[in-house]
């Protein structure tokens, strides 16, 4: 498939049984790259991978997935030796998560909370992280991408209080900065995608049917409305490719202007855009 963005690229996306990591899978397979699709949930997974082989049923042979816990350093290895087969990976989507319903301020949030919180949004990211540049190096490869999911939360405060995930945030964004100096000279890119709240099933479990608190989230926008999972998809997708080649250690924001707004117009909530590229 010439003239593909991705073409002959090798990808590992973590998350990717919904929301952006889901649609990040979908654009790489469009794009021309071999994909594996990693996730706690098998469910989840499988429901995923049968969604991603009917959005590019020409790139089914290049689907491989992988049940992965990414706050375990040894399944994070695993799952990029996988990639051996392919030639390595050239792409890492370090996109796993968890924001908790019980996350609060510093008074109220349970420590199994916080630690849960920080093993998988920060560690994960870590090994992730770690096990790509190793992968990079075994295979000689001149050049890679590896995104790392952050957040807006990470540049300014949360609208409501959720101190794990917020600072968790803070220490991927922190790190993506650090290893996209230290790895600069070997061609390797780290940057960070930063989204504001997303219309995805993590974040509406974590809003339940709390209208207050959904007010004080949607009141922040300027367009009206939370931004969707396949807005984020496209931002990563060009960090990954070789377009976003001078592209490195940035806070890539990805916001409908949430962190530039110092109030917003009253009026109605917006619907999403039914013109989004798929």
């Amino acid at each position: 498939m010439p003239g593909l963005r991705l073409e002959g690229k090798n990808a590992i996306v973590t998350g990717a049984a919904g929301g952006i990591g889901l649609e990040t899978t979908i654009l790489f397979l469009r794009e021309g790259a071999s994909v594996v699709m990693a996730d706690i949930s098998e469910p989840a997974l499988e429901k995923a991978v049968a969604k991603a082989k009917e959005a590019a049923p020409e790139m089914v042979g290049k689907i491989k997935t992988a049940k992965c816990d990414v706050s375990k350093e040894d399944n994070i290895k695993a799952l990029v030796d996988s990639v051996d087969e392919w030639g390595g990976v050239d792409i890492m989507f370090n996109n796993a998560g968890i924001m908790h319903a019980d996350d609060a301020d510093a008074v109220d949030t349970p420590e199994k909370i916080w630690d849960m919180t920080q093993n998988i949004n920060v560690k994960g990211v870590w090994f992730g992280s770690k096990h790509a540049v190793l992968s990079l190096r075994k295979h000689n490869k001149k050049k890679g991408s590896i995104i790392n999911t952050a957040s807006v939360v990470a540049l300014v405060g949360a609208a409501t209080p959720q101190l794990a995930y917020t600072a968790s945030k803070g220490a991927v964004l922190a790190m993506t900065r650090e290893l996209a100096i230290v790895h600069a000279r070997e061609g390797f890119r780290f940057n960070a995608l930063c989204p504001a709240p997303l219309n995805t099933p993590l974040l509406q479990d974590w809003l339940g049917d709390d209208q207050a608190k959904r007010h004080r989230r949607e009141v922040h926008f300027p367009t009206g409305r939370f931004g969707e999972a396949i807005e984020q998809a496209q931002a990563v997708l060009f960090l990954a490719s070789d377009e976003a080649s001078f592209v490195n250690g940035s806070d890539f924001v990805v916001d409908g202007g949430m962190t530039k707004a110092y109030v917003t117009p009253e009026g109605p909530a917006l619907a999403a855009p039914s013109n989004l590229a798929r």
